[in-house]
């Protein structure tokens, strides 16, 4: 523990996480007005299918933005593109407010939010790749474990914060002005961020001068093809990549139904308010299972190793949302919430010390 708060006041590091951790933040209130839209108001029924389009759409720039950004990343400064992914992201979500403002559900509004999570693709990928050259190497583990969890634990908080406004300005407002409302905060939070990341100097995330030369051109294609070479050759990063690959899945798909409860089993359909106190529960119990699986890996690893450590997480993962099926009440989504984030960032903070090692 002391470890990890010696790290968050790195003199380079902090710098960095302070970016990281109050950009995810606002992801936290972004999403939770997303999710309040679609699924959460009382004109619009909500159902499996709007749900899993709604993941859909979200999920949909990490899968075929992804790969291209390294291009990007290795042709400008690195602070220079978190600097302006950031603006890009705060107007954005000025458009976006005033579609959900306006109960607008067209396909404008669709593509300014697969705008919104591309662009946060860019930016956490920029944010990743700098953080080796803020921190030594004996310390890269630690801090990567570090930015990653506590962005994850700023998404859930941010989601919390964003449900609990949202029931204020309801109780005075209908319900899409209280979502444009709570996306002009999210949009305040876009604005710290690059003032945030202005503290960083213009090369210090890099790239450095081996990874923008010309020569490099096709190096984006090339170091995909070595990346398949080096985990056809490394079984052990293979498996760990599919196991955290499909547990991040199942997730999803725990997420999925989990709203799907609280809006229209657990509460009457016709009081979104009730479903959405439900959901900000399951939120600050996964926000829990977050910081307590991050801090147990280690613990765990050094008991049982790496491999058993990962099957043990992915077996938690596996059997603890059956309490749903059976039981079908707040508390077991509740311990099922708790249970798989716990597990899930166990098995990915070790999964990636594996691959990093």
């Amino acid at each position: 523990m002391q470890e990890f708060f010696r790290l968050v006041f790195h003199p380079h590091l902090r710098k960095l996480l302070a970016v990281r951790w109050v950009g995810q933040l606002t992801d936290g209130i972004f999403q939770s007005a997303l999710a309040s839209f679609v699924l959460f108001s009382p004109e619009r029924q909500a159902s499996a299918m709007a749900a899993a389009l709604g993941f859909a759409v979200i999920l949909t720039p990490y899968s075929f933005v992804g790969p291209l950004v390294g291009t990007i990343l290795d042709r400008i400064p690195r602070q220079r593109a978190v600097f302006i992914s950031n603006s890009l992201r705060a107007l954005d979500l000025v458009f976006i407010s005033i579609l959900i403002f306006s109960g607008n559900t067209g396909v404008l509004l669709t593509l300014l939010i697969l705008f919104a999570f591309g662009v946060n693709r860019l930016l956490l990928a920029g944010l990743s790749a700098g953080l080796p050259l803020m921190i030594d190497r004996p310390n890269l583990i630690k801090a990567n474990a570090l930015a990653v969890t506590g962005g994850s634990l700023g998404v859930v908080i941010g989601g919390g914060i964003g449900i609990a406004v949202r029931r204020l300005i309801n109780s005075i407002d209908n319900a899409n002005h209280a979502d444009g409302a709570i996306l002009l905060i999210a949009v305040a939070g876009y604005l710290i961020a690059p003032l945030l990341s202005a503290r960083i100097s213009k090369e210090e995330l890099g790239p450095l001068p081996h990874e923008n030369s010309v020569a490099n051109r096709f190096h984006e294609l090339k170091e995909l093809v070595a990346a398949f070479a080096f985990l056809k050759q490394h079984k052990d990063a293979t498996r760990g990549i599919l196991a955290t690959s499909i547990q991040r899945g199942g997730l999803t798909a725990l997420t999925i139904v989990g709203l799907l409860l609280e809006r229209n089993v657990f509460n009457d359909p016709n009081n979104a308010e009730a479903g959405l106190a439900g959901v900000s529960r399951a939120i600050a119990f996964a926000g829990a299972g977050l910081v307590v699986g991050a801090f147990v890996a280690p613990i765990g690893v050094e008991k049982v190793g790496r491999h058993n450590w990962i099957r043990l997480m992915a077996f938690l993962s596996a059997v603890t949302p059956i309490l749903v099926g059976i039981y079908k009440t707040p508390w077991s989504l509740y311990d099922s919430a708790f249970f798989v984030a716990a597990a899930g960032q166990s098995m990915k903070v070790t999964n990636d010390a594996l691959i990093q090692s």
